[in-house]
């Protein structure tokens, strides 16, 4: 699974990544996730390392290598979100992939080049959004004289002479006035409604789908881009509003106004400069063979795994990737296998190793309330859009908390996961009637709490059908 993250938006002040240090890393990260501080100074250490790389001379900084993170701890504690924040607040090039997605190599199914290739993609996309709104003024303009020239069309172009080119000028006033005057009409919204006829790039491109084999698992490969002009551009003639007209007419301006290699050769630097890759459930792949298995083998996906781990060229569309300093954060629960289960080589690989505490009654309460998008708020959002006011007392948030953390004892420990199914469960009623409500005002304490949630802890053979 491939998730893109950008910036922030520039309303929300984002800070300047190259101004944080360590210490102030951490501070952001507490907004969003709930103790772990060990594993906090891990990654923010390791996101600072890449900022001073970047200011050291050429040939000292193709020396200092990425230190990869190994993140042990149960489900629910924090792995996923704390590398998930770590690049949206680096704005790199990130993606989370399942180790236990990957086959060894020769069996049909997805190889380990492939999340290389993904992340060289997401890079594309970041730095062609980019580009997209640094010449969004240009384009807006130039979408504006476009439709203009369509409401009227300039007047015909023909050859005078010096004698009555004062004529032509004179005669040209009032198409200028008029132009000025749709012009303005067009800015405040009047001719929105308005139907026209434009001529679009047909976007639809003739793909073909392999499926199997080395590096062709799930790519489409475009025949434009492997023929390049034998498939030119084709524009069609579509009917529109003018409103709409807008939006259809400023996608093409903006990919006339970027240069495309250039964008792609500031991705592929990216990618190999600041991209992340958070390798989940890799402990599913911990283990060696003892033989005779017919099975796709584990330690196959840990022996392909190790020299994109390692550094090395991985070929995607855009050209050769380096993976020799794209930061690797690996994660894995580790009930059954350990890390030593590894083979060596790749355990060598991941040379920070970070153990991920449990999490106690006292931080189940911080994550209902503390974090910027806490559950809490979150559900307080959704039925404000309702007309509802729901407040939680803090007794209620006291015995959510014991609840969570006492079915996490007798039961499956899920982490902070188990808080979901319960304000589920707790507010069902209030959220299936929502606006048809009476009361706008509805406050949870700790009373409510038990009304809803005691006979789940209680019921041993109900709670094995809830998580």
């Amino acid at each position: 699974m491939a998730i893109y993250l950008g910036g922030e938006s520039a309303a929300a002040a984002k800070p300047v990544l190259d101004d944080l240090t360590p210490r102030q890393i951490v501070e952001e990260l507490d907004k969003y996730v709930v103790g772990q501080a060990a594993a906090k100074r891990a990654v923010a250490v390791a996101l600072r390392n890449r900022i001073r790389r970047q200011k050291l001379p050429a040939e000292i900084a193709q020396d200092v290598l990425p230190k990869n993170i190994l993140m042990i701890g149960t489900t629910g504690v924090g792995k996923t979100e704390i590398a998930r924040r770590l690049a949206r607040l680096a704005n790199s090039p990130f993606i989370k992939i399942e180790a236990s997605k990957f086959t060894e190599v020769g069996y049909v199914g997805r190889d380990v080049e492939s999340m290389i290739r993904e992340l060289a993609d997401i890079a594309v996309d970041m730095a062609k959004q980019s580009a997209f709104e640094n010449v969004l003024p240009r384009a807006e303009q130039n979408v504006e004289e476009k439709l203009l020239d369509i409401l009227l069309p300039p007047s015909s172009f023909s050859y005078t002479t010096q004698y009555d080119a004062q004529d032509t000028e004179l005669e040209d006033k009032p198409h200028a006035r008029t132009r000025e005057k749709l012009r303005e009409q067009m800015r405040n919204g009047e001719l929105d409604e308005r139907l026209i006829d434009i001529d679009t790039q047909d976007r639809s491109s003739a793909t073909i789908d392999f499926v199997g084999g080395q590096g062709m698992e799930e790519m489409g490969v475009n025949l434009r881009d492997m023929f390049g002009n034998l498939f030119p551009t084709k524009t069609v003639r579509r009917k529109m509003k003018i409103s709409e007209a807008k939006v259809a007419l400023l996608r093409d301006e903006q990919e006339a106004l970027i240069d495309m290699e250039q964008i792609q050769r500031q991705a592929v630097e990216r990618t190999q400069s600041a991209g992340i890759i958070f390798l989940d459930e890799i402990d599913k792949i911990a283990g060696r063979e003892t033989g005779g298995n017919p099975d796709v083998s584990r330690e196959g996906v840990q022996r392909d795994l190790l020299p994109i781990v390692e550094g090395t060229n991985v070929n995607t569309k855009y050209g050769m990737v380096s993976t020799e300093h794209i930061l690797f954060i690996a994660a894995g629960a580790f009930h059954v296998s350990k890390p030593t289960d590894l083979i060596p080589e790749l355990q060598g690989r991941f040379p920070i190793r970070v153990e991920l505490e449990a999490l106690t009654t006292d931080d189940l309460k911080r994550i209902l309330t503390q974090p910027k998008n806490s559950l809490i708020k979150q559900y307080q959002a959704l039925l404000s859009t309702e007309g509802l006011d729901l407040q939680f007392t803090t007794d209620a948030v006291d015995r959510l908390a014991e609840m969570t953390a006492e079915i996490n004892r007798s039961t499956e420990n899920i982490g902070a996961r188990r808080l979901h199914t319960l304000l589920e469960k707790l507010l069902e009623d209030i959220s299936f009637l929502g606006s048809e409500l009476e009361e706008k005002r509805q406050t949870i304490d700790a009373q409510y709490v038990d009304e809803h949630l005691s006979g789940l802890v209680k019921d041993q053979n109900l709670r094995q059908y809830i998580l």
